[in-house]
């Protein structure tokens, strides 16, 4: 099995950015952690990228095809606008989980919406960077329950 991890604007900025919602942990900490997850889960390789544009996280997913086995995925700020991220996602047709490190329904009201979660098994939101690590064995039970 092999996972890739999609992570959307400022996310980069883990433990520097509003540390008061996402921690004090920094996205080093999230690759690591993602790492080794996946490894004691069974995934052979876990893939984490990274950015802060909206074409580069649609070709990262549409890559994603015939190449991994899963998707999780934190569109960040793109969650609440990006119907090219859906459309990414359905057109790949991996298994995807959605992943919030805060608890987004607890927060503005624009953060209630999110596009991408029509085209995934599963949301968790607010579990902080552990999150990560209960999507990927999410991913792992779908497909082996395929």
């Amino acid at each position: 099995m092999k996972a890739l991890v999609i992570n959307g604007p400022n996310l980069n900025m883990l433990g520097v950015r509003e540390p008061d919602i996402y921690g004090r942990s920094t996205y080093d900490d999230l690759v690591a952690l993602c790492k080794r997850a996946g490894s004691d889960e069974g995934f052979e390789l876990v893939d984490v990228y990274q950015s802060n544009h909206e074409g580069d996280l649609i070709d990262a997913i549409q890559r994603a095809l015939g190449a991994y086995d899963g998707i999780v995925i934190n569109p960040a700020a793109y969650t609440h606008t990006s119907v090219g991220i859906l459309d990414a996602v359905k057109a790949v047709g991996l298994p995807c989980v959605e992943v919030h490190i805060s608890a987004v329904e607890e927060r503005e009201d624009f953060r209630q919406v999110s596009y991408v979660r029509a085209a995934c098994i599963a949301t968790i939101t607010g579990e902080g960077l552990e999150g990560y690590a209960h999507a990927l064995r999410l991913i792992k039970e779908h497909i082996q329950n395929r």
